[in-house]
């Protein structure tokens, strides 16, 4: 047989029949559970070296504060941004140099990060953001996995009974997971000095959207 006749002959296959494209979704609300706080502060002076010293004083006495109730998983510590610029006039002449250090507290207990938050002095609060943890996003997607697959499972049989099959048989199916969150808090330094004292600085988590879609086709019998 030449390749000629094979390609025809793969050409004369008969397409599939009473074959179903359908798709369905499942989408839940989820409390956040995991916090995310970042602290900086910037300085200013005449030479980088300066600027170095003052931001790395300023950190260290930050970290040393936040070190004292770090706990895996409740509260982590971490450095962030650690940045130096030079200040240039309108004619480009050298002026100075400025530059900003960070410091991110994150985990799962609100409370000890918002006091531990309170209690450093030498940063203010510039962010705040909050998002799911792994365990409680595998979570909230099982549950709505399952639900997108009871109701991809139940039109798949309602519409293989309208167009009068007695049922089908599952062809190929995809399953997508998708987390959207909710607009996240954003405060100023100017704004969150003032609450940077020794006291919880007040802070509320929103939910989370879980959205799992599932489509694919069916044979209808």
């Amino acid at each position: 047989m030449t390749a000629g006749a094979v390609s025809a002959q793969t050409l004369a296959l008969p397409q599939p029949q009473n074959v179903l494209q359908l798709s369905a979704n499942s989408t839940g609300e989820v409390q956040q559970d995991q916090l995310s706080m970042t602290l900086s502060t910037s300085r200013d002076a005449a030479d980088a070296a300066t600027v170095q010293t003052q931001l790395k004083t300023a950190l260290d006495a930050a970290l040393a504060e936040a070190r004292k109730n770090a706990l895996p998983g409740q509260m982590d510590v971490r450095t962030g941004n650690f940045h130096l610029a030079p200040r240039r006039n309108r004619d480009g002449t050298l002026t100075g140099w400025q530059g900003t250090a960070e410091l991110v507290l994150e985990g799962r207990d609100f409370p000890r990060i918002a006091q531990t938050a309170g209690r450093i002095s030498t940063l203010t609060i510039r962010n705040i953001g909050f998002s799911l943890s792994r365990e409680q996003q595998a979570k909230a997607e099982a549950e709505a996995q399952g639900l997108a697959i009871d109701n991809f499972k139940q039109r798949a049989d309602e519409l293989a009974k309208r167009f009068g099959f007695s049922g089908y048989s599952l062809r190929e199916v995809s399953v997508n997971a998708n987390v959207g969150a909710p607009f996240q808090p954003r405060i100023m330094a100017m704004e969150a000095k003032a609450a940077a004292s020794d006291t919880s600085v007040p802070i509320e988590a929103g939910k989370a959207t879980v959205m799992v879609n599932v489509s694919g086709s069916v044979q209808l019998k």
